[in-house]
């Protein structure tokens, strides 16, 4: 998986070339960490290059939106396939942050 992360103000986008699994979520997790000590406000997750999200990748976006939400902050998630949608909302993770389709 590779991990391109774009900054704006507050704004972390995070464009995110694979699959949200657990093997690729111990590369992501400092990373995460770190963006929220640099005062990181929203971080966006942009899954449009995202076909898979295990329960590894839901456990890192709740650990996100509950880091984020102590910090005063938010994280949402973009361009996520009807699949994704669709397993986000039977969790009821969009109770917790936007998801947005693709």
């Amino acid at each position: 998986m590779e991990l391109q992360i774009e900054r704006l103000e507050t704004t972390a986008t995070l464009h995110l070339q694979g699959d949200l699994v657990a093997a690729t979520v111990a590369t992501l997790r400092p990373q995460l960490r770190t963006l929220v000590q640099e005062g990181i406000k929203e971080l966006v997750f942009d899954l449009a290059a995202t076909t898979m999200v295990d329960s590894s990748g839901i456990g890192l976006l709740m650990a996100a939106h509950n880091s984020m939400s102590r910090a005063g902050g938010s994280i949402r998630v973009v361009h996520a396939s009807p699949e994704i949608q669709e397993l986000f909302q039977s969790m009821r993770l969009n109770q917790h942050f936007a998801v947005a389709a693709a």
